[in-house]
C-alpha cells in the first residue's frame, strides 16, 4: 500500500472491522431468538429466526470489499 493513501487504508480497514462486528452480533442475535422464541413470529410483525436468517450475509460496506479486491485480488479475500 503506498503511504499516499495509508490514511485511507486504515479507514477501509477500521470500517471493514465494523461490519465485522456487526455481522458477529447479528449472529448471536439469531441465536438468542432461536433459543428464546424458537420459530415463532418475531416483533415488529417479522417471521423472526426466519427473516433475521436472511440478513446475515447482509454487507455494510460492499463497496469497500470490491475496491479491494480489484485492488489486491485473492490477497484482499485472505484477511477477510
Amino acid at each position: 500500500m503506498p503511504l499516499a493513501h495509508w490514511a485511507v487504508y486504515e479507514a477501509s480497514e477500521k470500517l471493514m472491522d465494523l461490519e465485522e462486528a456487526i455481522q458477529l452480533w447479528r449472529f448471536r442475535h439469531v441465536r438468542a431468538v432461536e433459543r428464546i422464541i424458537g420459530h415463532l413470529p418475531g416483533t415488529g410483525g417479522t417471521s423472526g429466526v426466519t427473516y433475521l436468517t436472511t440478513t446475515l450475509d447482509r454487507r455494510f460496506f460492499p463497496e469497500i470489499r470490491s475496491v479491494r479486491m480489484r485492488l489486491y485480488g485473492n490477497r484482499a479475500a485472505a484477511h477477510d
